[in-house]
């Protein structure tokens, strides 16, 4: 069992759990009872009413942070000729088909990984390197594509991949304690737009049960989910 220090119990005081709050009412809380002496990432927990053990009602999506994440994303783009020549001009940190023979070599110094349709046959390779650590391009999450100048862009600014997990909860990163209570609000209502409008039509009754922001040292404060239903 998972026993935590003073400071966190004493934060946690601070929050009501049986009262759950407005967005921006939890924004400040999280701020406020924040002890740790780092700048911590901000997390949203959505559990929702799906069964993802059925293909229909697995959510997964995309979001571009308004705000962007805060994080410094390494974008590796595997693309030839003018596909990567556009990459690099968007500000891709690594361009080039090589970087397949550099991954099975052990190399994974980068966070995404964008491809060109016509690569994946050279990408499929690595499954067993790159699918265990969630970095397989995908055309769900507008990682296997042609336009890979808008992909790269889109990440550097703050696009975020989500995913239901086995329990039918979904976290997610909007972004760090130092931004503004606006910023963090803003990435917060995009993300939750983004997760009602991914609802599977196979999803019956209630869909968003829980929902609460955190930091990453921080309790979990709870947020009303009337809007959302």
């Amino acid at each position: 069992m998972r026993t935590h220090g003073k400071n966190f119990r004493a934060a946690a005081t601070k929050v009501n759990r049986e009262n759950p709050y407005q967005p921006q009412q939890a924004i400040e809380l999280v701020k406020s009872a924040s002890f740790a002496k780092f700048d911590e990432t901000v997390e949203v927990a959505v559990r929702l009413g799906v069964d993802p053990r059925h293909a229909d009602q697995v959510v997964r999506g995309t979001v571009v942070l308004p705000a962007g994440s805060g994080k410094t994303v390494r974008v590796l783009v595997i693309a030839v000729a003018d596909r990567a020549r556009e990459a690099e001009a968007a500000g891709a940190d690594f361009v080039g088909i090589e970087y397949v023979s550099k991954i099975k070599e052990g190399w994974l110094d980068f966070d995404v990984m964008v491809a060109t349709p016509d690569q994946m046959g050279q990408v499929g390779q690595l499954g067993r390197v790159l699918g265990p650590r969630g970095l397989m391009p995908n055309p769900k999450a507008g990682t296997v594509t042609f336009d890979v100048g808008r992909a790269v862009r889109e990440l550097k600014a703050g696009k975020i991949e989500f995913r239901v997990d086995k329990s039918g909860n979904v976290h997610a990163p909007i972004g760090k304690l130092s931004f503004s209570k606006e910023q963090l609000q803003t990435n917060f209502s995009a993300f939750m737009d983004q997760i009602v409008r991914a609802k599977p039509s196979a999803a019956k009754g209630v869909y968003i049960r829980n929902v609460a922001i955190s930091s990453t040292m921080g309790p979990g404060v709870p947020i009303d989910t009337t809007p959302y239903r």
